[in-house]
């Protein structure tokens, strides 16, 4: 009996440990699923090419933590280690699925007058993403040429949700020339807080802006002093 005792609690003890092994190796693929959402990627490409020099791309989303109903701003920059002179024409950003055409874009780039300028551009529609073009962005090791894209995030999207942009495209010069589906960037929704409930809201409506300026009666700071002294009669 002593002996069926022994061996029915060192079966006890045997299935306790491989439980607990099964459980932390559920959390610890758990918790590498997560680690996977990164707010940046970096890509190079070195070949017969780019003739000995390096490119480099790297795409950015503004924040870890972004507001259901506000909006997110990625970031690609092409740039390359060398001293070559490479031309970039076109540059196609790819949202997360399901998000609308952007809200904004902005392209910084060098010039020979003027160094280092930001311009407002107008992206048009591109095999599922956003494109620039010019006749030729010049790039070299110190001036790299960055694009900035605003999106609007999607009511659909739910708070703890983590949303995975697409990569980018890259024309130009034979060297520069690439296509990226994996340089994605990462953001994990959450609620959006009152002040930036207001400024969608405003937004949405045609009166504001991400940087909560109206479009003819000023800041949205100024309509809710207006407001607040309505209501004190002061």
């Amino acid at each position: 009996m002593r002996q069926t005792s022994r061996l029915v609690a060192g079966i006890a003890a045997s299935t306790l440990t491989v439980a607990a092994a099964g459980t932390a190796l559920s959390t610890g693929v758990a918790t590498a699923d997560t680690s996977t959402c990164s707010v940046t990627s970096h890509a190079t490409k070195n070949d017969i090419s780019t003739v000995g020099i390096t490119m480099t791309y790297d795409k950015t989303v503004n924040s870890g933590s972004v507001g259901v109903g506000t909006t997110v701003t990625y970031t690609d920059v092409i740039g390359t280690t060398g001293i070559g002179n490479p031309y970039v024409n076109t540059i196609t950003d790819y949202p997360p699925a399901g998000f609308a055409a952007p809200i904004s874009a902005s392209i910084t780039a060098y010039h020979l007058v003027g160094g280092q300028t930001t311009e407002n551009v107008t992206p048009e529609p591109n095999a599922g993403g956003w494109k620039v073009t010019s006749t030729g962005w010049f790039v070299n090791s110190g001036n790299p040429v960055t694009l900035t894209t605003t999106y609007a995030v999607p009511s659909s999207v739910t708070a703890g949700q983590m949303i995975t942009s697409g990569g980018i495209g890259v024309a130009g010069t034979v060297g520069v020339s690439n296509n990226l589906p994996n340089l994605t960037a990462c953001f994990t929704a959450r609620n959006a807080n009152a002040g930036e409930s207001l400024l969608g809201s405003l937004g949405n409506n045609g009166l504001g802006s991400s940087d909560g300026q109206l479009s003819s009666t000023g800041s949205v700071g100024d309509i809710l002093t207006g407001v607040l002294k309505n209501l004190i009669g002061s």
